[in-house]
């Protein structure tokens, strides 16, 4: 029998990292006490219009060239139907007709067989960026079998990344989704913080046979941690060749990840396929952007969006960083990935690089293998290192001056650790650590030790 093809698609919601809202004047904060950042337009009061911000559509403009997507001119904003408490309106606006940006790519990375040292590149298309509204959030109180809605969310600007079913994997499609949110953090377009659900990801799931159609597929919604995405999407891999292999059928339905049993369970099926009776937001004119050629001579600036600025100011990609790393300081590949994947790591190298006499090839291990295994061990970040670069530096400086042993150096790190604001010099000379380079000093420790073991000395001659 013909082995499974796996294929997975991803639909990527990312908050805009904006002050406020998509369409309202309503601020944007995480964690605030319930309905307290809820405008009239939010709640939908009758006679309220939506009023489009345009640092939204500036980030969205950015993502999209950042994932090399064409950036439609005159894109359009729909209505999208459905009711749901937390949904006040009844509707959605979002892009249905005609997106932002069309047709990009995304590349990314990831090792085979665990082995840091071969690494293989990979290319996701996406299909296109969306802006729409994000909505409110229902809490369940199983006790009193009540809901109670928190309006604070609903509104919040969203860009959708629809990506195209390029990737066959669990890990394919953890290695694109965190190529992705470093994108996002680069370019400030938006936190991508996933533990906050600023970063939401569903996986469409399907297999088949090679050279027969695609499957039925499944959506495994909301999975909010990159760990957790690739594990969902292995396990239903392995689940529909299961059902199938067993003579069942796949639905077309829609899964939730469990992730203390580390399954997938049904949430709703798509039979009957929701209608969201699409139409034209009313509200709202087309959304009209300029490049440098077709700028109008006596627009107001503050009124138009320019792609070709935008595109001027894009900073240094992740994929960029990392070749510049390689080129300067001699590094490995596998270890560029490395420093960019810990928020602050490269900075941290680098700061200690300039700070030290030792080769960046030598001081990549001390981060590596000594700073990053302890702060992963006590779960802290690097912002939150006890040993600053400076300390660090200060330690590689005097391993480098042979003036303490790498062995000495590691008891120095262990010391430092406990954020006792000693330095590195300090420790050494508290416990003696210090390497001899006199000549003469030496012999004369030689020389009293030989005088005070007499006896031993007199038997090793003989012996």
């Amino acid at each position: 029998l013909a082995p499974w093809v796996p294929v997975v698609g991803l639909e990527i919601h990312a908050q805009i990292s904006s002050n406020s809202k998509l369409f309202s004047g309503s601020q944007v904060q995480f964690a605030a006490p319930p309905n307290s950042l809820v405008s009239f337009f939010d709640a939908s009061l009758p006679g309220t219009l939506p009023v489009l911000n345009r640092r939204c559509v500036e980030a969205a403009v950015m993502t999209g060239l950042a994932l090399n997507c064409s950036i439609n001119k005159k894109s359009l904003f729909d209505r999208k139907h459905y009711f749901y408490a937390d949904l006040p309106a009844g509707y959605q606006i979002t892009q249905q007709r005609v997106p932002i940006a069309v047709n990009g790519s995304l590349s990314y990375s990831l090792c085979i067989d665990n082995k840091m040292s071969q690494m293989v590149t990979k290319t996701v298309r996406i299909k296109q960026i969306q802006l729409e509204q994000d909505s409110g959030k229902s809490l369940h109180d199983d006790t009193r079998s009540q809901t109670l809605v928190d309006l604070n969310r609903a509104g919040v600007g969203l860009m959708e990344v629809v990506m195209e079913p390029d990737m066959c994997c669990g890990e394919e499609a953890a290695a694109a989704v965190r190529e992705l949110q470093l994108i996002l953090q680069t370019l400030g377009s938006s936190q991508a913080v996933m533990a906050e659900g600023q970063l939401r990801v569903d996986a469409n799931v399907s297999v088949h046979h090679p050279g027969e159609p695609y499957g039925v597929r499944t959506e495994v919604k909301n999975i909010n941690s990159i760990r957790f995405l690739a594990k969902a999407v292995d396990y239903e891999i392995q689940r529909q060749i299961e059902e199938l292999e067993n003579g069942g059928t796949i639905l077309n339905e829609t899964r939730a990840f469990d992730s203390k049993l580390g399954c997938t369970v049904p949430m709703r099926d798509k039979e009957g396929k929701q209608d969201y009776r699409f139409m034209p937001e009313p509200n709202l004119p087309p959304l009209i952007l300029y490049d440098a050629k077709s700028l109008p001579a006596n627009m107001n600036h503050q009124q138009v969006i320019n792609i070709d600025w935008i595109h001027e100011r894009l900073p240094d990609l992740p994929s960029v960083k990392r070749e510049k790393l390689v080129e300067q300081y001699g590094i490995l590949p596998e270890h560029s990935f490395t420093l960019l994947n810990e928020d602050g790591l490269a900075e941290f190298f680098e700061s200690v690089v300039k700070q030290t006499q030792m080769k960046p090839k030598k001081v990549i291990g001390w981060i590596l293998k000594d700073l990053l295994s302890y702060l992963k061990q006590h779960s802290l970040t690097v912002k939150e290192s006890p040993v600053s670069s400076f300390l660090l530096a200060d330690l590689l400086n005097l391993l480098e001056k042979k003036e303490i042993s790498s062995t000495a150096a590691k008891q120095v790190l262990a010391e430092l650790w406990k954020g006792e604001g000693k330095t590195p010099l300090e420790i050494v000379k508290e416990q003696k650590l210090e390497l001899l380079q006199d000549q003469k000093e030496l012999e004369q420790i030689c020389q009293a030790v030989i005088d005070g073991q007499e006896n031993e000395v007199i038997m090793m001659v003989l012996g």
